[in-house]
This record gives C-alpha cells, sequence and structure tokens, in this order.
C-alpha cells in the first residue's frame, strides 16, 4: 500500500471511531471490544477474517485516547501495515493475557462488547480476568453506521455486483439438463475466484422440487427438461458483497410455475417502485407481499422481502414485515420476493437497490428474466 493510499484511507476509519467514541462517552472509563470481523475492519481496516466462532484472528480495544489491535503472531504483520491508526499488541496465550494490564494501565472501568460476537466461554472468561469490572452491551452501533453506505462503499459494491453478473453470464448458458446442480456450483465458485475475491456465500442451485426449498444445498440431482433452476449467488470484492438470484426455465414452463414467476416478478416490480428514503422496512415488505397475497400465493412467500448488503452478505436493515424503522438514503438492499410450492418448484428473483432521498437505484442489470 503506497503513501498515497494509506492517507486516503485514515479518513473513513477516523471518522468513524469519532462516532464511536461519542457514543462510548455516556458509558464514563469504558473500553469497546470488537470482535465482529467485518466491524474490525470497518472501524480499523483490518482485513482478517475468523476461521469459525471459536478461532478469532483478534480485537480492537477502542478507548477514548488509546486505539489497540489485538491479535497473534499468524496476523502481525498483516495488522500493523493495514491498522495505522491502531497500536497493534500481540499474544501469545491469547487475549486474556494481556487485556487486564490494558485495563489497569488505561484506567478502564468497564468493558463494551458486542453481544452478538461475544461467546459464553469468552464472557466468562472476561468475567473471570477483570473482577470488579462492568461489562455492558454496546451491539448494533456499529451495524447502524454501517447500514448508510458512503459513494465510495457504493462503488465498492457495484463493482462487485458486475463481478457476480460476469459469472452467471457466464454459467447461465450450462445451466442444461443433464449437468448436476453440485457442477453448476462448482462452476460459480470457479468463476468467482477467478474475477473477484470468492463468493460472498455459498451458492444456491436448486432444481425442481428442490426449488420449493429456498435455502436449499447443491446435490447431485441432475437437471431435467421443464425444471425451474433457482441460482442464488454472489460474489465479495475488496471485502463488499454482491446477491441475485434468477430463476431459469429448461424448456417451456409448466402453467403454474410460469404463473407463479409472472406474479413473483410484478412483485419485485411494485417493491422497486416504492422504495424509497422514510419509509418503513414493513411498508417495504409489504408492496411485494401484497401483490403475492391477492395473487393467492401468500403462504408460500416465507420469508422477507430482502436485506441489506454490505462488508457482509446479510446485514441492517431487513426487510421484514416485522421491522418497523425507517429505510434512510444510502442503504444497500436486495429485493427477492419468492413463491416455493412443495413438491413442485418454486420461483426467487433478487435485484439489488440503493435507497435514495427520493426511490431507489437499481444496481443489478435486469437480465436474464422472462416476459410472462
Amino acid at each position: 500500500m503506497s503513501n498515497a493510499e494509506r492517507a486516503e484511507n485514515k479518513g473513513p476509519f477516523l471518522h468513524r471511531l469519532t462516532r464511536i467514541r461519542l457514543q462510548l462517552r455516556a458509558l464514563g472509563k469504558a473500553g469497546f471490544l470488537v470482535f465482529s470481523p467485518e466491524n474490525r475492519r470497518y472501524l480499523s481496516g483490518f482485513t482478517a477474517e475468523d476461521p469459525d466462532l471459536t478461532e478469532s484472528s483478534g480485537a480492537l480495544f477502542i478507548l477514548g485516547n488509546r486505539l489497540f489491535l489485538l491479535t497473534d503472531g499468524r496476523y502481525e504483520t498483516q495488522a500493523r501495515e493495514q491498522a495505522r491508526d491502531f497500536e497493534v499488541i500481540v499474544y501469545k496465550k491469547g487475549l486474556m493475557q494481556i487485556l487486564p494490564e490494558l485495563v489497569a494501565t488505561n484506567g478502564v472501568k468497564g468493558i463494551a462488547y458486542e453481544p452478538e460476537y461475544t461467546t459464553c466461554e469468552r464472557m466468562n472468561a472476561m468475567r473471570k480476568a477483570l473482577p470488579g469490572i462492568s461489562f455492558v452491551e454496546f451491539g448494533g452501533r456499529v451495524e447502524a453506521m454501517r447500514s448508510i453506505k458512503s459513494e465510495e462503499e457504493i462503488c465498492a459494491i457495484e463493482r462487485s455486483v458486475r463481478v457476480m453478473e460476469r459469472v452467471f453470464e457466464e454459467i447461465h448458458a450450462v445451466v442444461r439438463p443433464g449437468v448436476t446442480e453440485k457442477e453448476i456450483a462448482a462452476r460459480i465458485i470457479a468463476g468467482l475466484w477467478r474475477y473477484g475475491d470468492g463468493p460472498s456465500f455459498n451458492p444456491i442451485v436448486a432444481s425442481g422440487p428442490n426449488a420449493a426449498l429456498p435455502h436449499a444445498q447443491p446435490t447431485e440431482r441432475v437437471l431435467m427438461e421443464g425444471d425451474a433452476v433457482i441460482v442464488d449467488m454472489g460474489a465479495k470484492v475488496n471485502g463488499y458483497c454482491s446477491d441475485m438470484t434468477r430463476t431459469i426455465f429448461l424448456g417451456e414452463p409448466k402453467p403454474l410455475l410460469r404463473e407463479i414467476y409472472r406474479v413473483t416478478r410484478q412483485a419485485q416490480i411494485a417493491a422497486q417502485a416504492g422504495i424509497t428514503s422514510g419509509i418503513t422496512a414493513k411498508k417495504a415488505d409489504g408492496m411485494a407481499r401484497q401483490v403475492i397475497e391477492k395473487a393467492g400465493y401468500g403462504r408460500y412467500f416465507v420469508h422477507s422481502l430482502g436485506h441489506g448488503v454490505g462488508l457482509a452478505v446479510h446485514e441492517r436493515p431487513s426487510l421484514s414485515p416485522r421491522n418497523l424503522k425507517h429505510l434512510r438514503a444510502g442503504m444497500v438492499v436486495t429485493v427477492e420476493p419468492g413463491i416455493y410450492l412443495p413438491e413442485e418448484g418454486g420461483v426467487r428473483l433478487e435485484n439489488m437497490a440503493v435507497v435514495q432521498e427520493v426511490g431507489a437505484r437499481i444496481l443489478s442489470r435486469e437480465q436474464w428474466l422472462y416476459d410472462f
């Protein structure tokens, strides 16, 4: 990374950290421990991912006047290069080896933590290592900041969308009778690594009756003439994710599948036309759900309309019938209604959109769609 790139990257991190520190002031002399990989990256530039929930790449420890990145020797070089605003401390025997001394020497009276990313085992270890220290839930603060994307972030997401679409265009030609769901999924993953930084999630390829399962895993099932095939995939580019679903028919679709495709597409168009800053997430969901319910398929639309996308492929906001929070300009969301008929198959169509002050801008190219 050049000096110019480092200087350019400092701006957004320091701005984000300032906002978090302002919120921390209300807690007195508290330090904020950040374990979420996406939140660590958003606040520091440290891009290491966690292999799994029980194996952490490290944590940020944010104080009012100091910034620490706590990690082990595997990530020391990466941490020092990427998180230039943070003091990097390397531990050899785990976080609890060094956290008590940091707390004591910096006069910390409390620990703010992310409840969504702090396991019971980790919480118990902290309470044991830090007797007398208060622990305060500080969840959702960074996620709320992340839900409003800057122009630079939106551009990064658009690059991810273009990579995803490039791969889909290539695999669209091989979705045909005689190949298996797993073979298509493998081609998708290979393409996403070829043109981007890999998949933002494991792709879904669901054909025939499997398409009635919204989160079906690819199987050895061989695609057949007359199938509806749901392909749900996303790319990751420079940390930012994309997400798209298309339903492909192999030959002439059955009248019932043709009908639910038409209804699903109408529901998507209605929601895309109505999404704008200021409406509730529940209202956005309702604009699509109303179309599907009116057509008599309401009980077969079994998930929310969409979700936010950014450093994580699923993040705030949830376009759910239970979410009464308002959409704001700069949010990037999916619009993905679906109808799933047991034993018959299913249809899902998904685009990505940026919420604007007036209306929404569709990031996805509306290709590979049928005009029924």
